[in-house]
């Protein structure tokens, strides 16, 4: 189905519900012969290495918890250079840069604005940022590429559109009016934030250090802790429901990408340097 027709088709039906009722069956437990069929065909037809989680299908009673398995110990090694700031996930650089003007490309064509991406956050109007996305066969947990202290939080209830290239192309400011999780990380290069942005087809999104779930018909949050969480390197933020994408952005000037767009990257890989 060509990408203009599916767009088309989605801006008439109604996104968040339909991804609601995706989520719920899901998280449903199916008979085990029909649970096996899906996800067998699931990792064949994405190419899931299952060499790398813990356990097997059989060991994950919903496809919602197949989705967010666990990977095996030492399989994603973090690389522990004092320079480094590490990939939080495993995903495709979509691009990265400078913002100019307070905006990030989307596409060739389209651009968004980062004050609304971060629900009004105005301190990132010049600032470094990488784009990741995240496919069907990637691990989807989110961690932090660098260690230091969460500081707080945002919640943006927003559009479920998909966020592959042919609606990135279409869609005016997509990144900015989806659901997004708005992670404030303390690090020694400065503030940095890790952005999830939920897509069409589920769009949950869920915390590991709070009890905050998206996509469920609840209001905007905003939450800064008394004091910092710690959280190491590579530690654990936060989980898709189904994938998608995560923005970082950090303090202008503090580090030099060594990846490109294009580019596959693993969790605890480096993405830049310290400068």
């Amino acid at each position: 189905m060509k990408d203009g027709l599916i767009i088309n088709l989605l801006s008439v039906l109604p996104r968040k519900l339909v991804s609601r009722t995706m989520g719920a069956g899901t998280r449903l437990a199916l008979p085990r012969s029909v649970h096996r069929m899906i996800l067998r065909w699931y990792v064949r037809h994405y190419g899931v290495n299952l060499d790398e989680c813990v356990g097997g299908i059989e060991d994950y009673p919903t496809i919602a918890e197949f989705f967010t398995r666990p990977l095996l110990p030492d399989v994603r090694p973090t690389d522990p250079a004092p320079e480094a700031l590490v990939s939080p996930v495993d995903a495709k650089v979509y691009v990265l840069g400078t913002t100019e003007e307070g905006r990030i490309p989307q596409s060739p064509e389209l651009d968004y604005p980062v004050r609304t991406l971060l629900g009004g956050d105005q301190r990132y109007e010049k600032a470094d940022y990488a784009v990741l996305y995240l496919a069907p066969k990637d691990y989807h947990r989110v961690h932090s590429p660098r260690e230091g202290g969460i500081v707080g939080y945002r919640y943006r209830p927003g559009e479920l559109w998909p966020v592959f290239p042919g609606a990135t192309r279409r869609v005016k400011e997509l990144f900015a009016i989806n659901e997004r999780l708005v992670i404030r990380v303390d690090t020694d290069l400065g503030e940095i934030a890790v952005v999830m942005v939920g897509a069409f087809g589920v769009g949950r999104m869920s915390l590991s250090f709070s009890d905050t779930v998206t996509n469920t018909g609840s209001a905007p949050e905003e939450h800064a802790f008394p004091a910092p969480l710690a959280v190491e390197r590579a530690g654990e933020l936060g989980r898709f429901g189904m994938g998608s994408t995560v923005i970082l952005l950090l303090p202008h000037g503090t580090v030099d990408w060594t990846v490109e767009p294009g580019q596959d990257v693993k969790l605890g890989q480096r993405i830049a340097t310290r400068k």
